[in-house]
């Protein structure tokens, strides 16, 4: 089966949301208990702030026979806001494929630097992709605590490569 990778609508939004609800709860649970899931992924999104949010983000869609396998939502500046997949597609590729496409465009748009900050379950990921661990936060969502990573990959500029 091939997998189609595009742009996300508005009508995408809300599957994008319960994808990353869904993958949270699943991916999430050796790294954070159950109050802080709930916190992080409420089970009822607040879903006129997910149409803000996405609204301000380059929004892709890694699809396969029409199911959402994942989406990585990102600034042009270098910013990766969002990058889930579903939990049946987890260490399948899928958010390899989507961070790609984000790092490509962001590059093309002239960032030279990308920037995430990362769950605990997304830092060996990042990790394994060449970002590097800059500060631990922590992070408060109502009553629970959540630590995670900011994280940065330099990238090296057509300019650099010519000059070294």
């Amino acid at each position: 089966m091939s997998r189609l990778l595009r742009l996300a609508q508005q009508a995408d939004y809300e599957r994008c949301v319960s994808l990353f609800t869904r993958s949270v709860h699943a991916l999430a649970a050796s790294d954070y208990d159950t109050a802080q899931r709930l916190a992080w992924a409420p089970l009822e999104p607040d879903l006129p702030a997910w149409r803000q949010r996405l609204d301000s983000l380059q929004l892709w869609l890694l699809e396969e026979a029409g199911g959402l396998l994942g989406f990585v939502g990102f600034s042009l500046d270098g910013h990766i806001d969002l990058l889930y997949c579903a939990p049946e597609a987890a260490r399948d590729g899928v958010a390899s494929q989507l961070l790609e496409q984000a790092e490509r465009r962001m590059r093309a748009a002239g960032a030279t630097r990308f920037r995430t900050e990362a769950s605990l379950v997304a830092r060996p990921f990042f990790l394994r992709h060449g970002y590097r661990v800059t500060a631990e936060q922590w992070v408060q969502r109502g009553a629970a605590r959540l630590l995670r990573c900011e994280m940065e990959k330099q990238i090296r500029t057509e300019t650099a490569d010519a000059a070294g």
